[in-house]
């Protein structure tokens, strides 16, 4: 099944009353779409951090020292792997269906093109937009890993392989496997990238630190690489490329932040 396969293409109807019943059914199927899409999302982010609050509680009991960086780790295993994942299999066994739904397959020469040309387009939108935030003077809020980077740089040279090989992978088959997927099979393709896009960011306000109003500029910036990463799954129709193009934009931000932090 691809992304085109999973759009609805209703049959044409005639008169006027059965034209607006379809309508109306329309507007309702897609509504469902979108809410379960949310309440996807919603349910991997609690359950992931349902999953990191009981393993620290956990190690805090027997004694064990969560430092920093065990508490990122912690966070990368329980929330982003057994949290995002979990609820992405679960989801998808509810539908009786198997990984194939996402399209997860080895990528072609093509798509580790696309998967690099998404990179470069992303990264060049988010520094885009980090500029005229600059120029602007606009307040934006600081991520919660950039903050630890900054006391612990250690902690960033474990996420940059970590992105490539927890964060990338367990987002992007929660939010654009499972997320956009779902509303793939509704409404059209850019439509469903910016609505997943904008779930994805939204997401991340928990994980933000400062004022509500500087979250929100923030989110804003994060829309706009996460954009990238659904289209290049639109396109490929592989889950593989928006891993790789995601993994590789957070690996060279964290690479970044290191080196500054260092």
């Amino acid at each position: 099944m691809t992304r085109s396969d999973r759009s609805s293409n209703t049959p044409p109807t005639s008169g006027s009353q059965t034209q607006s019943a379809d309508a109306s059914s329309k507007w309702w199927i897609a509504l469902v779409a979108i809410v379960t899409a949310i309440a996807i999302a919603l349910i991997g982010t609690t359950a992931g951090a349902v999953l990191v609050v009981i393993t620290t509680l956990a190690l805090s009991s027997t004694g064990v020292d969560v430092q920093p960086l065990s508490e990122i780790l912690i966070s990368l295993v329980m929330a982003t792997g057994l949290g995002f994942g979990g609820v992405a299999v679960g989801y998808l066994r509810y539908r009786g269906q198997s990984i194939r739904y996402v399209g997860l397959h080895w990528p072609s020469l093509k798509d580790i093109l696309v998967a690099l040309g998404g990179y470069i387009f992303s990264f060049i939108l988010a520094m885009s937009a980090a500029v005229l935030i600059t120029l602007t003077g606009t307040e934006a809020a600081s991520n919660s890993a950039a903050e630890a980077g900054r006391a612990n740089p250690e902690i960033l040279l474990l996420l940059i392989p970590a992105s490539f090989l927890l964060i990338a992978p367990g987002e992007e088959l929660l939010f654009r496997g499972i997320v956009q997927s779902t509303l793939r099979e509704i409404l059209s393709a850019p439509l469903a990238i910016a609505l997943a896009s904008c779930i994805f960011a939204a997401i991340h306000y928990f994980s933000l630190m400062g004022a509500p109003r500087a979250r929100l500029v923030s989110i804003a910036v994060l829309v706009l690489p996460t954009l990238i990463f659904g289209s290049v799954y639109e396109i490929t129709d592989n889950l593989t490329v928006p891993i790789l193009t995601h993994g590789a934009y957070n690996a060279t931000l964290f690479s970044i932040l290191y080196l500054q932090f260092a």
